[in-house]
């Protein structure tokens, strides 16, 4: 189990759903966040959600309200760093449920002291929300949310960032539309 604390980010809008897709059921959950939660407790120690409103979920969890009204992952870390205690955490979408142990493992282990962002990297590209963060970004979350600067990518090719390839199509999946989800149900009915 890793001591590293791991953040599941469900504050976003979900515009592209049309409804709050954290919200949405899976897994035999009510909710995909709470199938994040729990099965993410079973790799980490301490497991928080970072949202706009926690009292959306009916299950009981840690949680990191992003209190800003900017809907963007800038606002989500900038609480992070603000509320955890940490020298860095772990990141993952809340619509990434495909994402392994093998993958978590393998993040965790390429990342160094040097690092200021260790990341998946899959087909899509650098996978953002999958990886780890260290306390050196965040000055740099901070500027930028106070320019409403958010691109993440342009930030991350501007520091130390460590990158880890994966093969594995499939683990990077996104659920942000509707069709989307229906194909993450049938994937998850085949491998369960």
């Amino acid at each position: 189990m890793y001591s590293i604390p791991c953040v599941i980010f469900a504050g976003g809008k979900s515009s592209r759903m049309g409804e709050d897709k954290a919200l949405l059921p899976f897994g035999g959950y009510d909710t995909l966040c709470e199938y994040q939660y729990r099965r993410l407790q079973k790799f980490f120690s301490n497991v928080y959600i970072s949202t706009k409103n926690p009292d959306k979920f009916s299950f009981n969890a840690k949680f990191i309200v992003d209190s800003s009204d900017v809907f963007a992952p800038t606002a989500g870390f900038t609480a992070i760093y603000e509320k955890l205690d940490a020298e860095c955490f772990f990141v993952l979408g809340v619509d990434m449920p495909f994402v392994d142990e093998s993958i978590i493992a393998s993040v965790v282990e390429a990342d160094t002291k040097r690092s200021d962002a260790t990341l998946a990297l899959s087909h899509n590209g650098i996978e953002s929300l999958c990886g780890i963060y260290h306390r050196s970004l965040q000055p740099y979350f901070e500027s930028m949310l106070a320019k409403g600067d958010h691109k993440l990518r342009k930030l991350l090719e501007r520091v130390r960032t460590t990158l880890v390839p994966f093969e594995q199509e499939e683990a990077f999946f996104n659920l942000n539309r509707p069709h989307e989800y229906q194909k993450a149900k049938e994937v998850y009915a085949i491998i369960s």
